[in-house]
């Protein structure tokens, strides 16, 4: 390959190189970041990134190359990447550690879960930015396998506090969406003038002026097509009327094949089998070499060339000669290149690598060489590896000569490729089935499938159907299954609500589980899938017995699938402790098993559970977390958790997270999302007096109370509206809906919160005895935010009935709650009650009113379960570093100096056992801190 002299490309580059250079210069200085550059291919990327390392002196340098056939293998390169850094593994947590090494083959004992290879990663990154700066160097990313993409755009995002910096080199290719979210700069072509010099610098024979403008044109200022098409073409071919490419990257390719063509033929082969041996390991291309029955030493020729170098690593001088080489050549020669490196691969280390090469090097159907493939889907999808399964199982299918096992094989693609968040290509291998050669019970797992994906993809009113037909099919083949995809039914029609005809989709389930026979004794998701059909069919009181039972079952044991169902059962018979105990262990099982599809499931439902109690620091580190997780499987994020909580607070960003999840609930036509946001809307609107718009958005959600908890909710938000408007029939047609939505429940969460609505509308005779009755019940749970509510309304009562002092001693205590808990609009509305008494005094202890990360800090200060043994100002500084703000910003958060910062910093990081502002947010992600 010809070298574009890096001087003339980075003078007419200066913008771009600054750049670069600014971002080792933070690294250096303990503020790391990440930078994608982005262009096509030869237009100096490879060159910027160079000059990156040249920078970065004393730094450890970290490279890995995208590698277009090792997409499908999963963390391949993030084993590139990391592989000098394991010396250090020990370093990090069992449990993160216990994650990387499953990541990367070395155990097979534990499932991945590739929030914790993050976490790992991140952790290595720590350990060696200690000793010196560490630069990361990833060139063609467009070619990275999604699970290695997605880990390091989870780690980039987060180095900001340390010496760590990313650069990428991203070629700008159609529908890319590796690296989405960290900061970009595109690389365009070289102005004209420059690239005029750089081609007079490199090529020093005589070029015909017309050539030299046909050169220059053609190329569009990109270096290494105008010194490839300089070189390759000549002045002749080029003048005679030389037919290029559409494509820059297919000029230069063919500029290399064409350089290649000109090499011996034995070195000809030995590049097609370093072509195809993406590893560069020296010793596998020795013994392919062997067995082809050429020497290493056939290399030298490309050598010379500039083509190769063999060195530690076997590296091609531009990821373009690779598929030059590749691509150019015939079909047999590259099963022949497959099948050596398939002998050279040794079965116990690499079995993977191994069947996979044995794969391409197959001509036709070799069910011996599918079995293996099929071995190798099983191992990856212990490591995490969905998407690599798929692959395996789909070159699998291909090469199958029996027509069902074909169609077998295509099916448990589809399904890995779906749970790896892959619904178009899953739907494309489900479309490549035989359908003439399915048999029924495939048929059925196929139709359960699509409703699966169209509930994935859209939770709207098309997957109720789809799953519920698939059940039927299933009935007479594995009634397991069936009444297993029935709940599925349930949970997606539950999701569905007023878009779709939920009630009829329950009934029809209801026939269905009449033909599929229950187990002896049954099981939690029996108990579960009978008590919520009785739920739609025969009301909240003939229902909440089995219910009761089938959460009791569940609390002991039951199968991880039917939780999610199982927690919102919980919610809709006001069940406060089963609730505490099945979301937390949703959330441990999902995480301790790798189910990564349901793990944001348990976070959020546990977040709506620990608002509930108050605990809003807690609960915005779950949906944190929740999104984290999705950003790290590539699954979708909402906002409606967000929207909630931030409706909930009351501060001024909740009026934009409500926007963003109304639009998105009504774009993905998730009826519960809709719901939700219109509960959140009420919330807003009650704690700010907004009376009119509270009554408004409450009476839209309450519509749906037969097939929403949330809309059960929102009867309270409508007897607290109408009642302070004067609109006394609709608060009590509310209340004596909410009562029937509570009461057959019997539990002090139901109780109370019905008392509390029926004080509201009840004749002054009796409003008090149901205010205390609300106060006592509720202080019996651990739903502090209902709690404080019917304080305050209490409160409110108390001062309407001009019992001023009676009244300072509610709205006091519910003022606390309110303000500790970070419930701004509710703390003010009581603080403004108070003050109507004449007993508001601001004390000098007393919360301020903060807003946005002051209030983030404050709540989590305000929770006794602190880490570690630190103190509440070591929290609050804790989570400031995390946050990525310097000593003087958390000074001026906290009204303390810098120096008082750094003596609180010194106490964490002896306490924590930390070392760095990195290995705090680390800390500070593990437990929960970050809201």
């Amino acid at each position: 390959m010809r070298v574009v002299s890096r001087p003339v490309q980075l003078r007419a580059r200066a913008r771009e190189a600054e750049a670069v250079e600014q971002l080792v210069r933070a690294a250096r200085a303990g503020q790391g970041g990440a930078l994608v550059l982005l262009g096509e291919a030869g237009i100096g990327k490879t060159t910027l990134l160079a000059h990156a390392l040249d920078a970065a002196t004393g730094f450890q340098p970290l490279r890995a190359v995208g590698v277009e056939f090792e997409m499908d293998l999963p963390f391949a390169a993030l084993h590139q990447l990391c592989g000098p850094l394991l010396p250090r593994i020990n370093r990090i947590p069992v449990a993160q550690r216990e994650a990387l090494e499953a990541a990367f083959g070395l155990r097979s004992d534990v499932v991945v879960d590739p929030f914790r290879v993050g976490l790992a990663v991140l952790g290595l990154l720590t350990e060696s930015s200690r000793e010196s700066p560490v630069l990361c160097v990833v060139d063609d990313a467009q070619w990275l396998d999604s699970a290695s993409a997605r880990v390091l755009t989870f780690v980039a995002r987060r180095v900001r506090s340390m010496a760590v910096a990313f650069t990428f080199g991203l070629r700008d290719v159609p529908d890319t969406d590796v690296l989405r979210g960290l900061p970009v700069l595109t690389v365009l072509g070289l102005p004209e003038a420059e690239a005029r010099a750089l081609l007079a610098a490199e090529v020093l024979a005589p070029l015909d002026g017309a050539v030299r403008e046909r050169i220059i044109a053609e190329a569009r200022g990109n270096p290494l097509a105008l010194l490839e098409l300089a070189h390759g073409a000549g002045p002749g071919a080029v003048a005679g009327g030389f037919a290029l490419p559409d494509t820059v990257a297919g000029r230069i390719e063919r500029s290399f094949h064409d350089r290649v063509a000109a090499l011996p033929d034995e070195t000809r082969r030995l590049l097609l089998v370093a072509a195809a041996e993406p590893v560069g390991d020296p010793a596998l291309l020795q013994r392919a070499c062997a067995y082809l029955g050429t020497g290493i030493e056939a290399a030298a020729p490309a050598e010379a060339a500039g083509l190769l170098e063999l060195g530690a690593r076997v590296r091609f001088s531009h990821p373009l000669v690779r598929s030059a080489v590749y691509r150019a050549a015939p079909l047999a020669e590259r099963r022949a290149a497959h099948s050596v490196l398939a002998r050279a691969t040794d079965r116990q280390t690499d079995p993977d690598r191994r069947a996979w090469h044995r794969a391409q090097a197959t001509f036709g159907v070799d069910e011996a060489v599918a079995a293996e493939l099929e071995q190798s889907a099983q191992r990856a999808q212990v490591r995490g590896g969905l998407a690599a399964a798929a692959a395996f199982l789909e070159k699998a299918a291909v090469l199958t000569p029996d027509r069902t096992r074909r169609n077998e094989r295509l099916l448990s693609a589809a399904q890995a490729k779906h749970d790896a968040g892959c619904p178009d290509e899953a739907l494309n291998l489900l479309a490549a089935m035989d359908a003439g050669g399915l048999n029924g019970f495939q048929h059925a797992r196929s139709g359960r499938l699509r409703g699966q994906i169209s509930f994935s993809v859209q939770r709207g009113n098309q997957a109720p159907p789809l799953l519920l037909e698939a059940a039927r099919l299933l009935a007479p083949f594995d009634a397991g299954l069936a009444r297993e995809t029935l709940l599925e039914v349930l949970w997606a029609a539950a999701w569905a609500g007023r878009f779709g005809d939920a009630e009829s989709v329950v009934h029809a389930a209801e026939t269905v589980l009449t033909s599929t026979p229950c187990p002896r004794p049954p099981g939690a998701a029996d108990l579960l899938l009978e008590g919520v059909v009785k739920l739609f069919t025969k009301g909240l009181a003939a229902a909440v017995p089995q219910i009761r039972a089938a959460l009791d079952t569940y609390r002991r044991s039951g199968d991880i699938r039917a939780l999610p169902l199982a927690c919102r059962a919980a919610w809709g018979v006001w069940d406060d402790d089963a609730l505490e105990a099945l979301t937390t262990r949703l959330t441990a099982t999902a995480r301790d098993s790798g189910a990564l599809a349901v793990l944001p499931v348990g976070l959020n439902f546990e977040a709506w559970l620990r608002m509930q109690q108050g605990r809003f620091d807690k609960a915005g580190a779950l949906i944190q977390e929740a999104d984290a997780v999705s950003e790290a499987t590539g699954a979708p994020q909402t906002k409606y958790g967000a929207a909630f909580l931030a409706g909930s607070r009351g501060g001024p960003q909740a009026w934009q997270l409500l926007d963003a999840s109304a639009r998105e609930a009504a774009t993905r036509g998730e009826a519960t999302a809709v719901t939700i946001t219109e509960l959140a809307t009420a919330v807003l609107h009650n704690g700010g007096g907004r009376y009119d718009a509270a009554l408004i958005a409450a009476r839209k959600a309450a519509k749906h109370v037969q097939i929403s908890a949330f809309g059960v909710w929102a009867l309270s938000e409508v007897v607290e509206a109408a009642s302070r408007l004067g609109h006394t029939d609709v608060a009590m047609n509310a209340a004596d809906e909410l009562s029937e939505r509570t009461l057959p429940c019997g539990t002090d969460w139901a109780l109370g919160v019905e008392a509390a609505a029926r004080a509201q509308v009840a004749d002054d005779t009796v409003a008090e005895d149901l205010h205390r009755e609300a106060v006592e019940r509720l202080a019996r749970t651990q739903m502090r935010v209902p709690l404080a509510r019917a304080y305050l309304v209490y409160g409110e009562w108390l001062r309407r009935q001009r019992r001023r002092i009676d009244a300072r001693g509610q709205l006091l205590t519910a003022h606390e709650m309110l303000s500790a808990m970070g419930a701004q609009a509710f703390a003010a509305r009581a603080e403004s009650e108070l003050r109507a008494t004449g007993g508001f005094r601001r004390s000098v202890d007393a919360p301020e009113r903060l807003t946005g990360r002051q209030v983030q800090v404050a709540s989590v200060a305000s929770q006794s379960d602190l880490p570690a043994g630190l103190t509440e100002r070591e929290v609050q500084v804790l989570c400031l570093v995390a946050q990525g703000l310097h000593n003087r910003e958390i000074g001026m958060q906290l009204s303390i100096s810098s120096r008082t910062v750094g003596h609180h910093l010194a106490h964490i990081y002896d306490k924590t056992g930390q070392r760095t502002r990195a290995g705090v947010t680390v800390f500070a992600m593990e437990h929960g801190l970050l809201s």
